[in-house]
């Protein structure tokens, strides 16, 4: 079969890696690269750098990834939809949800692939916990806590904590468990003088049932990605940072310390770290984009997930301005 051929818009600080992964995906050949601030990380290499989205598409692409700043996902994606070309779009989905479901209406109407660049989903730790989640390991769910932690990253100008970070940790939380948010109430920080939140925590829960407690900050010293699954059989604790996951089984040897064994809830034991490949999700994330557009079944980040992740963000926000919680359903029939 012949290569898809593959048109990137925006080479900045996310862009030059979908540059570098475009160029190593067997079937694919970036052919085209548009961004109107130059190449300022020397990525094109022997490609001409395009002024716009529409020189992008006249370079004659199948498929295009948009990584410029989210408040031009929807002009950008909507003349891809018009064209005919797939597209991948970096998270979260865009600035709105009004313009998010334009977004998704689109591509529906076209009948071509949208997918959301929610990379996480793609980690290998977390790959491996849904994994052994599926297979029972962890009997049933009752807990997602996940702690996204560290400095302010200045590449980042037009949104908030919540839409560049949190949405990461609402798009694992439902993949992992398989079950959307069904309410969240959260509370916000500005701190650092910008006028978006810089700190917000979201409590909520599935509509399974699963406690969900998500903690996202620019203002750490401490880097911190950590995603911790609780459940019957035991805890998952997957650090996405380096990929690893580690279980914590509950104890079945009865305790003989009296004023310990009174309790009788779980208790400790083995404690397993897995070995497993652990491959860049970047390149795991392209790779399901292009078998989707070739016609397989993939767990891409379709622009529906991509468009209820914002709907969480958006409710959160709304949950802390008002000092209530939200419930979902009721907020998106708005």
């Amino acid at each position: 079969m012949m290569a898809l051929r593959a048109g990137l818009l925006g080479v900045g600080m996310m862009g030059r890696h979908h540059a570098r992964v475009l160029r190593e995906l067997d079937g694919v050949d970036l052919v085209a690269i548009a961004d109107p601030g130059g190449d300022p990380h020397g990525v094109a290499g022997d490609l001409e750098v395009l002024p716009d989205i529409d020189a992008l598409i006249a370079a004659g692409i199948d498929i295009a990834v948009v990584a410029v700043p989210t408040r031009f996902h929807e002009d950008a994606a909507l003349k891809l939809a018009s064209a005919g070309v797939h597209t991948l779009v970096e998270k979260p989905i865009a600035h709105s949800l009004e313009a998010g479901q334009r977004m998704v209406d689109a591509f529906a109407a076209a009948g071509l692939v949208g997918a959301v660049g929610h990379i996480e989903r793609f980690n290998p730790a977390l790959q491996e916990l849904r994994r052994r989640i599926e297979g029972g390991e962890l009997g049933a769910v009752y807990q997602v806590v996940t702690r996204r932690q560290g400095p302010f990253p200045s590449r980042i100008a037009d949104v908030g904590v919540a839409k560049d970070l949190a949405s990461h940790d609402v798009d694992l939380t439902a993949w992992v468990v398989q079950s959307d948010y069904d309410r969240v109430f959260a509370q916000t920080a500005f701190k650092s003088g910008r006028e978006f939140e810089d700190m917000i925590t979201i409590t909520g829960r599935t509509k399974s049932g699963v406690i969900v407690n998500n903690i996202v900050n620019w203002l750490s010293p401490m880097k911190e990605r950590v995603t911790v699954v609780t459940g019957e059989k035991g805890a998952f604790v997957a650090d996405t940072s380096t990929g690893d996951l580690t279980f914590y089984a509950n104890g079945t040897i009865p305790l003989e310390w009296e004023s310990v064994s009174s309790f009788r809830g779980v208790s400790e034991g083995d404690v397993t770290r897995y070995a497993f490949a652990k491959r860049e999700p970047l390149k795991v994330e392209h790779e399901a984009f292009r078998d989707a557009v070739l016609g397989q079944l993939t767990d891409v980040v379709t622009m529906e997930q991509g468009q209820r992740t914002l709907a969480v963000v958006e409710a959160a926000l709304e949950s802390a301005r008002s000092h209530a919680s939200v419930e979902l359903t009721a907020f998106t029939a708005r």
